[in-house]
């Protein structure tokens, strides 16, 4: 099985957090800050949205950072995803 989203939906993972600082020091994990970065894992077809037609500009693979309240966490298969709209997407990572 496998999860596909609809319309303009992208299902997201994000990123593990750091463990560690640049200096070196060592995070709890209550400490550890959620990182906004994630990496698309299927995207929706896009199509007609209400009365606006939605181009899906992502695909599998891109990393991208995304609003920090936004999406509905789910579980899926022992693993946890993010369900969002591209629109709260707000950049893509390239290397």
């Amino acid at each position: 099985m496998k999860l596909v989203p609809l319309g303009d939906k992208v299902v997201i993972k994000q990123l593990e957090a750091e463990e560690k600082t640049k200096s070196g020091l060592i995070l709890t994990s209550q400490s550890q800050e959620k990182p906004q970065e994630a990496m698309v894992i299927a995207v929706g077809p896009g199509g007609l949205v209400g009365d606006t037609e939605v181009k899906m500009v992502l695909k599998e693979g891109d990393r991208v950072v995304y609003s920090k309240y936004a999406g509905t966490e789910i579980k899926f298969e022992g693993e946890t995803y993010i369900v969002i709209k591209q629109n709260d997407i707000l950049a893509k990572v390239e290397q």
